[in-house]
């Protein structure tokens, strides 16, 4: 048998102000679980009369917004009259419009929510002029850079859409919301609603207890009041959401584990509502979509704001906690009276070191497709990224390793990123599989504000 040796650079970083993030350069997601096979069909819901609609179809322009509407449900669940049609009608416009409808369609196709094929990809090859055919991770990357917007109606049919696979999809996506996102740019993450559980209130022990942990193993530390607490990795990798209450004050810490990135919020909003929050099973740009139970709105897992639903526009704002992540070992050497996450979690998971994602680390490539991408950095190459008063500023770790102290300005502020603790790194068996070697490198301090 052969194993696979990797070297994945994770540092230890100390979050002090409310912009501190580490993620890897090029986000991008997959819930650690099986992708789920939908294949029911979908019905009608906007029944339709095609028989004369070219008479109100003028080439080379747009196609009446009510009768673009209808095309959408005609595609997706029509006859094959209708599809042919629908088909028709789009080319003969030539309605960019149905660019982002036929790329969702290929990817449904691909995913099982719908089983009519009329040869999408060579349709959007005609209406487009590019030639990605049936490659819907090109398509994706090659819309992100277009201004092109879906037809009125698009957002409630793609949530019809998926709410094959989950019904509570449909409840995220409506026309009536209002979002700052495209939402042609949501993309299922492979499981439903919650499929990746959070962890509310999970039950912690005593350091002493914790013998499943190994001393060099990565954790997020946060401590607020005194009351200091540790999540280990091998067990938030499965989870990426846990609801807790540190120093008796609300905290979601949410965990995108593609762009291993985790931020800890303050869960008690700026207009007094307590908020606790759930994964959404969407990505954005290859970034964990995360809702709160409260009232199914969807928000921006690194920035903690509203994206879509019923807060957006509303002006509701979450602080942002420091968090570290670090060893157990340095953890518990500066919190000696801390607490850890019990392994007993009330899941079934192999909470095993890198169990979930260790494969995706060893492999240079993502899972979705990335539109936004720069040639600065490998795909993977994790950075220490900051910004202070909207000014966003990223530190390549190895630049950090190699200089240990940066001295700074972002913005009109001076900052000194701190990184002198040596490198330690854990040997993981992933399912007795593949063995990793999971670099954890520096522990970074910053900034130092001067």
């Amino acid at each position: 048998m052969h194993f696979l040796r990797s070297k994945i650079k994770i540092l230890s970083i100390l979050v002090l102000t409310s912009a501190f993030v580490l993620l890897i350069a090029s986000c991008q997601g997959l819930a650690p679980s099986a992708p789920i096979a939908a294949n029911p069909e979908l019905a009608e819901a906007e029944p339709t009369s095609n028989a004369n609609i070219f008479t109100q179809i003028v080439p080379g322009q747009p196609i009446p917004d009510e009768i673009a509407t209808e095309l959408l449900y005609d595609l997706a669940g029509g006859s094959e009259t209708k599809i042919s049609t629908a088909v028709q009608a789009i080319l003969t416009a030539r309605d960019p419009r149905f660019i982002p409808v036929l790329i969702e369609l290929l990817r449904f196709a691909q995913i099982g929510t719908v089983s009519t094929d009329f040869g999408t990809g060579q349709t959007l090859n005609q209406l487009s002029g590019q030639s990605f055919g049936a490659n819907w991770g090109e398509w994706i990357e090659w819309y992100g850079g277009t201004d092109l917007v879906p037809p009125p109606g698009f957002t409630t049919w793609k949530g019809l859409l998926l709410s094959d696979i989950d019904p509570g999809f449909g409840e995220f996506l409506q026309d009536r919301f209002e979002s700052t996102i495209r939402v042609e740019e949501i993309q299922w993450g492979g499981v439903r609603v919650d499929g990746i559980p959070a962890l509310d209130h999970a039950k912690m022990i005593d350091a002493d207890a914790a013998t499943y942990l190994e001393a060099g193993e990565p954790v997020f530390g946060l401590e607020i009041n005194g009351d200091a607490r540790a999540y280990p990795l091998r067990i938030m990798d499965w989870h990426e959401m846990a609801n807790d209450t540190v120093g008796g004050v609300p905290v979601s810490i949410a965990y995108c584990t593609l762009c291993s990135a985790a931020v800890a919020y303050d869960g008690r909003g700026n207009e007094g509502t307590t908020y606790d929050f759930g994964s959404s099973g969407f990505l954005f740009r290859s970034n964990k979509l995360m809702y709160d139970r409260q009232t199914r709105t969807l928000w921006n897992q690194l920035s903690g704001k509203p994206v879509m639903g019923e807060l957006v526009g509303q002006d509701v704002q979450l602080d942002i906690l420091p968090i570290v992540l670090t060893t157990w070992e340095s953890w518990l050497e500066q919190h000696p009276t801390t607490t850890v996450l019990d392994i007993e979690t009330g899941h079934d998971r192999p909470y095993g070191v890198g169990a979930a994602y260790g494969h995706y680390f060893s492999d240079p490539d993502t899972m979705f497709p990335v539109w936004q991408r720069s040639d600065l950095l490998d795909t993977k190459e994790q950075i220490y990224a900051l910004r202070i008063d909207d000014v966003p500023v990223a530190y390549p770790i190895a630049a950090l390793d190699a200089e240990q102290v940066i001295n700074d300005s972002v913005g009109d502020t001076n900052v000194v990123v701190v990184a002198q603790r040596g490198v330690v790194s854990v040997d993981a068996d992933l399912l007795a599989v593949l063995s990793i070697c999971m670099d954890h490198g520096h522990p970074i301090r910053g900034p130092i504000r001067r």
